[in-house]
């Protein structure tokens, strides 16, 4: 069972063992929503389906208040979470089953396919894992090619679990926002590149800054040169001096809208840091929250 990353190599032999397998492309590009489903349908591991950010990843949103209607989404913020029932009605409705291997993909660094390897956990689906590398790394290892649209595929009945995951609100943010010590610890990490984070720009959100107390690392510096995660002992070093002493279960990872917050999470789990939370509403619900405290610098 695979539940962190898998090499291309490991991918290629699962796909010929007979063993059940679902492998999902998960590209995206948030200046064009429609980049990553013609990029699938260019070209994509063979059998693979797509699942788009927007249509499959997140609740759909009023297009004239910009919010999901009440009681279809789980979390707040630009991608708002759907309910774990509608999630698990749409694996369903795409074949998954139960206990079924799943790997995810993108060609955008764990990205947008870190969104779905959490949400799976998210509804007790543990055996899912990131192809480390991506597209490009499947491309380079000669992998094989299929194009067109997605085909037909069987409807299966997906039974939700317990999470294997936790997700983090924004009222428990705000209300251990501030402790260091004891049961009501927690450590704020921030995945946006450093200068929103700093709050120089925003090109998002309508506030700049970040959650006052929270940890800056941006998700890429999770990604050596090879476009593969860096080596489980270099994550955790790195994580380890960012904490500075921090105790690593008390992290909540966020970002902009609770997408590319996943890869710093992913990224600790490898190092064997455990798993951590995620605060899916991120900066876009907390500055959008009437007296949420901001901080910049």
């Amino acid at each position: 069972m695979y539940t962190t990353l898998i090499s291309t190599e490991q991918l290629q032999t699962l796909l010929t063992s007979g063993q059940p397998c679902l492998v999902f492309d998960c590209s995206f590009d948030l200046t064009n929503p429609q980049t990553g489903e013609a990029q699938y349908t260019e070209a994509h591991v063979p059998g693979a389906l797509y699942a788009h950010l927007d249509r499959h990843l997140s609740a759909a949103k009023d297009p004239v208040s910009g919010k999901a209607a009440p009681g279809t989404a789980a979390s707040g913020g630009r991608h708002p979470l759907p309910t774990r029932e509608a999630f698990a009605a749409w694996l369903g409705s795409v074949g998954l089953t139960n206990g079924t291997q799943v790997v995810v993909y993108d060609r955008q660094g764990a990205n947008y396919c870190g969104r779905l390897w959490w949400m799976l956990k998210w509804v007790g689906h543990d055996n899912v894992a990131v192809l480390d590398g991506g597209w490009q790394a499947w491309q380079a290892a000669g992998g094989a090619v299929q194009s067109g649209p997605q085909a037909q595929t069987s409807t299966a009945n997906y039974v939700l679990a317990l999470a294997c995951t936790t997700l983090a609100t924004i009222e428990t943010v705000a209300s251990r926002l501030g402790h260091s010590v004891g049961d009501q610890a927690q450590t704020l990490i921030d995945a946006r590149a450093a200068p929103r984070f700093r709050g120089e720009v925003e090109p998002l959100d309508p506030v700049a800054g970040h959650i006052p107390g929270a940890l800056n690392r941006p998700f890429a510096q999770n990604i050596g040169a090879d476009g593969r995660f860096k080596p489980a002992d270099q994550l955790k070093a790195e994580f380890l001096a960012l904490l500075g002493g921090r105790d690593p279960a008390s992290v909540v990872h966020h970002c902009g809208s609770g997408v590319s917050a996943v890869p710093n999470m992913l990224a600790m789990e490898v190092a064997g840091l455990g798993r951590t939370a995620l605060f899916a509403g991120s900066w876009s619900e907390w500055c959008n929250t009437p007296d949420a405290p901001i901080a910049q610098g």
